[in-house]
């Protein structure tokens, strides 16, 4: 079974810090705490209001880590020219409103398809690993796949919503879409990445599935660090995924 990555997600420092005003804290300052407590890499999504991360977060994370930036942004030809100019390691195309709080599902790969193809093949030209942050949906998944984006990352949201509201039955539909989609994308030749709403329990659980290579986390990190330290929430995420990963490795 192959190994799971961690991919942690500053934006909530940048958050607490526009709070304010002035420097602190430091997204940048965070993403290296991040990786030496055990991430294989960082997140940050660039918002078109920039109302986290803002364009010197991006060009300083891109300066001053070791491990591959994944660069969240709408598809937009303003943060296409960002993006090319950054250069990140990869780029997660996400869906982007101004009144949602957070990412409020996944991208709409399918009607959208005509739109988002300049995009992936653009990206994909320069040499940036295109992720598509998409529902779990077998239709979702094929349009991934014929965009020619080489990566996908379930969206995670609604089955840990109903996992933290003790909704046994709609957890359960999650998960098996979940797993499901898991399944498919190796048919497609899809690599499988999953995120939003993640705490230890859920990724505990989702590590399981075989299929799926790295989990992205933010906002759970950023808030268990309030209490423990980044390096503690990020170790014991670590270990979490650790876990989740070797029961399922063990025989029945």
């Amino acid at each position: 079974m192959a190994g799971l990555r961690l991919g942690v997600n500053v934006d909530h420092v940048a958050t607490v810090r526009n709070a304010r005003g002035g420097l602190s804290p430091d997204p940048v300052r965070a993403a290296l705490l991040a990786i030496e407590a055990g991430a294989d890499g960082i997140t940050a999504h660039l918002r078109e209001d920039r109302r986290h991360i803002r364009d010197d977060d991006m060009r300083r994370l891109k300066a001053s880590i070791a491990k591959p930036l994944n660069f969240e942004m709408a598809a937009t030809e303003a943060m296409l020219d960002i993006a090319l100019e950054l250069h990140p390691h990869a780029c997660c195309l996400v869906p982007e409103k101004r009144t949602e709080r957070t990412t409020e599902g996944g991208l709409d790969v399918v009607n959208g398809f005509k739109d988002l193809k300049p995009f992936v093949a653009e990206l994909v030209r320069v040499g940036i690993r295109v992720s598509m942050f998409i529902e779990p949906s077998p239709e979702a998944l094929k349009a991934s796949a014929d965009l020619g984006a080489p990566v996908v990352e379930l969206h995670t949201g609604a089955w840990c919503d109903a996992w933290a509201r003790g909704d046994k039955p709609k957890a359960e539909y999650e998960f098996g879409r979940l797993r499901a989609a898991a399944v498919q994308t190796q048919s497609l030749g899809l690599e499988c990445h999953a995120g939003h709403g993640l705490d230890y329990e859920t990724a505990r659980f989702i590590a399981a599935l075989p299929q799926i290579v790295e989990l992205n986390i933010g906002h759970f990190l950023i808030g268990e660090a309030i209490f423990v330290g980044l390096a503690e929430s990020v170790k014991a995420m670590r270990m979490a995924m650790t876990e989740g990963r070797a029961a399922a490795e063990r025989p029945v």
